[in-house]
């Protein structure tokens, strides 16, 4: 009997690298059959929140709000050092400007958002936009400063913005661990054998996509649209690291101190069992 699985992951280019092998029959998957869901991180998070997808990307932040519905797979996760998101505008901010100014997010169950509130507790006034939206909303005055993720760290100084600060590295700075910002949730409805199946076949993929970098080389243009291969590389490189491969204890160990600290920022309690 097949497994139909629903899969949703984003359409950026450190996932379609990472699912390539998985999705594109690079690996044989036994009696799994997957549907795939392609969607940005934040309507992910909502999905999940639905409890809508078998199996998903989700940014760290938001799998506080659905620890008891899904748990984490050990591999797919982005996290690492110097790869988090940048605080930009049109001109450096002081701290009391940015109590006051408008911040665009790429969504409030972003990590990214987190990390905005760890680094600037008191800068509240947030508004939520698209992630590939943030740049032009920064630039036509919608906003005063904006939160961005992805490739647009490679882009906005060509636009004339300019940064005020790396959240990451804020991050970093204050805790010493790496950046959590997303990881694969798979769903507590099915069985704990197939979990972990799953888990494996996953590090499997990312494996594989590491030993065959060109093989992906399509599936990953085809859904990157316009966007520059340097950067598109680049942005695979800042995001896929060992970590994808497998969280280990230096991994976990990050997560649960961002659920640590995510407590004084309204986090739900996160249980110990989060993971495969």
């Amino acid at each position: 009997m097949k497994h139909k699985l629903t899969l949703g992951f984003s359409p950026c280019p450190n996932d379609t690298f990472i699912f390539d092998a998985l999705v594109n029959g690079r690996i044989d998957l036994g009696d799994i059959e997957l549907e795939v869901v392609l969607a940005d991180v934040e309507e992910l998070n909502r999905m999940a929140i639905a409890g809508k997808l078998d199996i998903t990307k989700i940014s760290y932040n938001a799998f506080a709000r659905v620890h008891y519905m899904y748990q984490l797979l050990n591999s797919g996760s982005a996290l690492g050092n110097n790869c988090g998101p940048l605080l930009i505008s049109k001109k450096s901010l002081t701290s009391e400007e940015l109590q006051a100014a408008i911040i665009a997010i790429p969504g409030k169950n972003t990590t990214a958002n987190f990390l905005m509130s760890f680094a600037y507790p008191e800068a509240s006034k947030k508004k939520e936009f698209l992630f590939s939206e943030i740049e032009k909303a920064v630039l036509n005055d919608e906003v005063e400063a904006g939160v961005i993720i992805h490739e647009n760290r490679f882009t906005y100084q060509e636009k004339g913005l300019v940064k005020i600060a790396d959240l990451g590295e804020v991050w970093e700075q204050k805790t010493g661990f790496p950046i959590p910002l997303g990881g694969i949730a798979i769903h507590r409805r099915l069985k704990p054998e197939l979990r972990k199946r799953f888990d494996v076949l996953l590090r499997k993929s990312v494996q594989f996509a590491f030993d065959n970098p060109e093989a992906s080389k399509d599936y990953v243009k085809c859904h990157a649209q316009e966007m520059d291969e340097t950067v598109m590389r680049s942005h695979i490189d800042l995001y896929v690291n060992q970590f994808s491969v497998d969280l280990g204890e230096r991994g976990k160990a990050a997560i649960g101190k961002m659920y640590e600290v995510g407590r004084a920022f309204g986090m739900p309690r996160v249980e110990d069992s989060v993971f495969v």
